[in-house]
């Protein structure tokens, strides 16, 4: 693998690949690709339906077109620099200020992303161990003791990781003693599946998320985590559109009614 150029002050970093096997890559592009797609296609007409009918003009719908934007502009930090890394078996080039751009719009949307889904309820080296510019992985390249910036990276990490999750938890508690007081059984059915298939997108957003940033600076492994970083940055942008969105009748007859307006036009 190349080393990364430096020219003058310029520094430049490149990312670390899944495999040193191209086919190996080359299957986890076509993979990242498609869920990017997925993610991308079904946030972006989830935003759009809403927008478009007026019918979904609502509280519960405004906060569910403001998580697809977010999904959107979160996964798409992160998924064009990681596809043409991996594509490129870690040739390509990020330079230290698109670094730190990244960082910042990761951790910035990431943590609005988190707090959205509790009100809905340097040394020679230059390789980043990780498939986009995370803030562990980075600090871990420099050459001053960074010890002051992990315990302020983890005060902040318990700050929109753990506070939400609770108020997450607390109102799980509240519907779940509800559901049980329902007299109908198909009633119960329904919304403990509504509800199971809400909190799976929880734990994977916020279990994969506490295990980088919950965990001690000293236990970081990059290997787990690149894959366990895949969890949040790529599956939960892809699962919010259909779990969040796609569950609802509302939304679901004005996709219809979209269709057909289209193919009647």
């Amino acid at each position: 693998m190349e080393d990364a150029n430096q020219t003058g002050m310029m520094i430049h970093f490149h990312f670390r690949p899944f495999s040193k096997l191209p086919e190996v890559q080359m299957l986890i592009f076509v993979a990242f690709l498609i869920m990017y797609l997925v993610s991308v296609s079904g946030n972006i007409s989830i935003l759009l339906l809403i927008w478009t009918h007026r019918s979904l003009h609502t509280p519960m719908y405004f906060f569910l077109a403001n998580l697809a934007a977010l999904e959107t502009c979160y996964s798409s930090t992160i998924a064009p620099m990681t596809l043409a890394s991996t594509l490129s078996m870690g040739r390509t080039l990020i330079s230290l200020a698109g670094c730190g751009a990244q960082m910042f719009f990761f951790i910035f949307l990431g943590s609005a992303d988190c707090i959205l889904l509790a009100v809905m309820a340097y040394d020679s080296s230059k390789e980043i161990g990780m498939f986009y510019c995370d803030v562990l992985p980075v600090m871990r390249l420099a050459c001053a003791d960074t010890r002051v910036h992990e315990a302020t990276l983890f005060v902040v990490s318990v700050a929109v990781l753990t506070l939400p999750f609770l108020l997450i938890t607390l109102s799980y508690v509240f519907i779940v003693a509800a559901i049980l007081k329902m007299r109908s059984a198909e009633g119960r059915r329904k919304a403990f599946s509504t509800c199971s298939s809400h909190m799976t997108v929880v734990l994977l957003q916020y279990g994969g998320t506490s295990l980088i940033y919950l965990c001690p600076s000293s236990s970081y492994s990059p290997e787990r985590g690149q894959v366990v970083s895949v969890v949040y940055t790529f599956v939960t942008p892809m699962l919010n559109p259909l779990i969040y969105s796609m569950r609802s009748r509302d939304l679901k007859d004005a996709l219809k009614r979209a269709v057909v307006r289209f193919l009647s036009s």
